[in-house]
């Protein structure tokens, strides 16, 4: 009985290990996989430099060791992160018993300037591998000037942005977008166009060379100055109880029509306490207003200096009421009171029918010098070229010009008001009370045209 047992359970025995040993030599010899001991993405090295928003096509390699000679087959597109758009595939191919290098085919059109990084894994090892972006091919804009030099540097910024941004950046001229501002932040009233914050540094440099062309002045405390300071203001109330509401990084910038020296278009800049509103038409700058501006607190420190960006504006009101005589100021003071501009953000070409409060045409000759030097302190807010344009037709209209207060003369009161108004110009500042600093004021002010406000633009 035993041994029929074991002639039986003899060949099953053979026949097992037959099976066995097939088995193991299958393993070992077709799906052992590719394994590396070592890779290097920090020394890649790329066949092409890359471009925002350039369609890129190239391969980047990989250094590795400890390969174990083993091929392997192409590999799942790994998509880019920080600057998206790209793609880095592995090619297929055949490790080296020891050290070489693996290629990453790279495609794609990189959203923005940076750096695109690909999460490389193989053979048991990983890394990160980095492909810098470049931005634009600078474009220097300094042989031109005038709306040539704004179309030149609208252009430039345009460069630097993905086609999304692009998108969200022009928007067409309609008074429905062209109208599209406020006195409150930018998380209380929605603005239009691209937000500060949401920029690199790249783009928002060539933002704010823009908006420096639009405002440039060479009156100390005016023009691209006070826009710093405002912007600085807003920092400053973000940082002592404020929040996240306020901050120069809540700007925005939007371009209304197509930059050009031929159409029409408009450039704004727009936050909190700042509006810039310029029109440009065949080359020419046709509108500048509305152009807003307040502060709060009216004067604060940064960094060891004191700003205090709208006081210039309240100085001249109070340096031309103090000129008046009393009958003049009797003549000019309103018998209302007011708690708000009366053309604020919404309230577009709602100007009074008819004229308040004192005409300039009885002013003595320094007096009216005075009225001017208040018009300064706004026309001063863009380009000399321009701001001597619109003071010449303001300074002709000055005859039928009027001036009107109400509150106290030294305009440093709550509900204090000042306004300007002629044929043309149309300046109002009020003293409002504090926001964030509730105990404290805020000067609000905005400068309008009773004829070129939006270019005309009314529906």
């Amino acid at each position: 009985m035993k041994q029929k047992l074991v002639f039986i359970l003899g060949p099953a025995l053979l026949t097992m290990g037959f099976i066995i040993a097939c088995k193991k030599d299958k393993t070992d010899s077709s799906t052992s996989s590719g394994s590396i001991t070592a890779l290097s993405c920090s020394s890649a090295s790329f066949s092409a430099t890359a471009t925002i928003n350039t369609a890129y096509t190239g391969t980047a390699t990989i250094a590795y060791t400890g390969g174990n000679g083993v091929s392997y087959a192409a590999g799942s597109a790994i998509s880019s992160t920080g600057v998206t758009g790209l793609t880095a595939t592995l090619a297929a191919g055949t490790l080296a018993s020891g050290s070489g290098s693996l290629t990453y085919n790279i495609s794609g059109t990189p959203t923005s300037s940076g750096t695109a990084a690909f999460a490389i894994s193989f053979g048991g090892q990983s890394c990160s591998l980095s492909l810098t972006v470049n931005t634009a091919a600078t474009t220097s804009c300094d042989a031109v000037s005038g709306v040539s030099k704004i179309v030149c540097l609208a252009q430039a910024f345009e460069a630097t942005l993905s086609s999304t941004q692009v998108s969200t950046l022009q928007l067409s001229y309609t008074f429905s977008n062209i109208k599209t501002w406020s006195n409150l932040p930018a998380a209380m009233s929605a603005r239009l166009g691209l937000r500060f914050g949401d920029l690199s540094s790249t783009q928002l440099t060539a933002a704010k060379a823009l908006v420096q062309e639009m405002t440039i002045s060479g009156v100390a405390n005016e023009g691209y100055d006070e826009v710093q300071q405002v912007w600085l203001a807003d920092d400053y109330l973000n940082a002592n109880g404020g929040g996240s509401d306020y901050g120069s990084g809540n700007y925005y910038i939007a371009f209304f029509g197509t930059p050009s020296t031929t159409g029409t278009f408009e450039i704004m800049e727009t936050g909190h306490h700042k509006t810039v509103a310029n029109t440009y038409s065949a080359g020419a700058m046709v509108a500048a207003t509305p152009h807003f501006e307040a502060v709060e607190p009216v004067s604060f420190t940064s960094n060891s200096t004191t700003y205090a960006p709208i006081s210039q504006e309240r100085d001249a009101f109070v340096a031309l009421l103090a000129s008046l005589s009393s009958s003049q100021l009797s003549t000019a003071l309103s018998s209302s009171t007011f708690t708000d501009l009366l053309l604020v953000p919404g309230n577009d070409w709602a100007f009074p029918t008819s004229y308040s409060g004192l005409q300039c045409n009885g002013l003595s000759s320094a007096q009216q010098t005075l009225v001017l030097n208040v018009i300064k302190t706004y026309t001063n807010d863009i380009d000399s070229t321009d701001a001597a344009k619109f003071l010449a037709t303001y300074t002709s209209d000055l005859s039928s010009t009027y001036i009107t207060y109400s509150g106290t003369t030294a305009m440093n009161t709550k509900y204090d008001y000042f306004r300007i108004d002629g044929p043309h110009v149309w300046i109002e500042f009020i003293v409002a009370g504090g926001v964030v600093f509730p105990s404290g004021i805020h000067f609000h002010s905005v400068w309008r045209d009773r004829i070129t406000d939006y270019n005309g633009t009314k529906s």
